[in-house]
């Protein structure tokens, strides 16, 4: 009997289907759960649960059924979150960007340099890395986390365990932000607006899917303002 084969084209669909499909079902259980009054009023909203969903699901049901999903994560990861970030900006008006104004980019720009040689400073002198890890990390805390660190791994011709270190650090302390910033609103609401603090979140924190889940938890205008100085500091 001659076995049954899909043509290749089939094939590379189907690829993605494991993958597309559990991200999708994690996407649904957030939405669905940050539905509920109670948790959306404890600060949870769909972002940050599904943000936790996938940690849940990483660290314990996805190394046995990794490969047949890692296709459709990967695609989601490096592509859907992109177009859904894409998306967004189409709610941004130029009224809101005016807002942020030239403050908001001397802000950034200020962050950033001093960010990137702080990092490489404390890096080398006070924790004792190489040169090539410090200014890795201080290049994915500065500008846009693991695709800065990517990107400036060719110039600094880094070794790949340091990238992958530096990877690891921005992606770590960029997830305890997302969760930390919303958290630490409350108590300086006093001395920040919501736009103030969301050019801050901007300024600070390491990816713009994290920026958008960051300001999403503190309000609509904290958001808006954080994507804004977030893409003038990348």
């Amino acid at each position: 009997m001659t076995a049954l084969t899909l043509p290749t084209k089939h094939r590379s669909l189907w690829h993605f289907v494991p993958g597309l499909a559990l991200t999708a079902a994690l996407t649904g259980a957030a939405l669905w759960a940050g539905s509920f009054p109670a948790i959306a009023g404890a600060g949870f909203s769909a972002l940050t649960l599904a943000i936790l969903f996938g940690m849940v699901v990483g660290n314990t049901v996805y190394p046995k059924i990794w490969q047949p999903c890692d296709g459709g994560v990967i695609f989601a990861k490096q592509h859907l979150l992109r177009l859904g970030i894409i998306l967004y900006g189409f709610r941004l008006t130029f009224a809101q960007i005016a807002d942020v104004g030239v403050s908001g980019i001397l802000i950034d720009v200020l962050t950033l340099s001093s960010t990137f040689f702080i990092a490489c400073f404390l890096g080398q002198k006070v924790f004792g890395l190489d040169k090539h890890t410090s200014w890795l990390i201080g290049a994915g805390s500065s500008i846009c986390g693991a695709a800065a660190v990517l990107a400036t791994e060719p110039v600094v011709k880094a070794e790949a365990s340091k990238v992958t270190v530096a990877v690891a650090t921005v992606v770590i302390f960029g997830t305890i932000a997302i969760f930390l910033y919303p958290a630490m609103y409350p108590l300086l609401a006093h001395w920040f607006t919501p736009e103030n603090y969301g050019i801050y979140m901007g300024s600070t924190m390491h990816e713009v899917a994290q920026v958008v889940a960051a300001g999403h938890a503190v309000s609509p205008d904290a958001e808006n303002a954080a994507v804004i100085a977030k893409c003038c500091a990348s």
